[in-house]
Parts: C-alpha cells; structure tokens; sequence
C-alpha cells in the first residue's frame, strides 16, 4: 500500500496489494475473499485515511474481473461499520477496465444498511 504524500491520499491497488483473482463474498467459500480484503486491508487503510483527513483511492484495474459477492463483502461490509455518507465521502475509485464498477460498488455502499 502506498501513500502518496504529494497528495495525502492513501491509494489501496487491489491487484498489487491483494490479489490479481479476488475471490467470494467469506473465506469459508474460496481465497482472496472480500471479507478477508475489508479485514486485511481496507477497513485499516480507511481508518487511516480518516484519520489523516485524506482521500482513500482505490485502484480496481489490474485484476482478473469481481464477483459482485466479493464487492459487496468489502464495500458494502465497510458501510455496514461506518456511515453510508462517510464512506461514499472518503473513497475515490479509479477503472478504466471497467468503468461500470464504481458506480456499481457505490450502489453497494448505499444498499449496505438494508441487508
């Protein structure tokens, strides 16, 4: 994970810093979950980015595609922890693999508090 100090944002590379294959929604049903990736690696990296008051940028490109499993067990699991607004506030995504995902992840975020 690197830090960018130019800018003050902490950029999280989902393929570099996880897993070019990120996996299901638990780790009980296969490797590189999205509930291991909010654990490991974004819920302490926004925690930071909040405490730092900075933006978290989250770089979705580089990986062999999502399972909507594995969005909504990071994503929306982190808008189940904090407030909907904050999250939504705090986290940049960049794609340009698939541009459709970051407004698909923030659908996630939205709906998080009604699952």
């Amino acid at each position: 994970m690197a830090s960018d100090n130019m800018t003050g944002k902490i950029i999280i590379n989902i393929a570099k810093d996880f897993s070019k294959t990120p996996g299901p929604r638990n780790p009980e049903e296969g490797d590189f979950s999205g509930e291991a990736f909010l654990a490991a690696i974004l819920k302490p990296q926004f925690e930071k980015a909040l405490q730092n008051k900075s933006k978290l940028v989250v770089i979705l490109d580089g990986t062999e595609g999502y399972a909507t499993s594995f969005l909504e067990a990071s994503f929306g699991g982190l808008a189940r922890i904090y407030p909907e607004q904050e999250v939504l506030e705090t986290i940049d995504f960049i794609t340009t693999d698939e541009p459709f995902l970051e407004e698909e992840i923030q659908g996630y975020i939205r709906e998080a508090r009604n699952k």
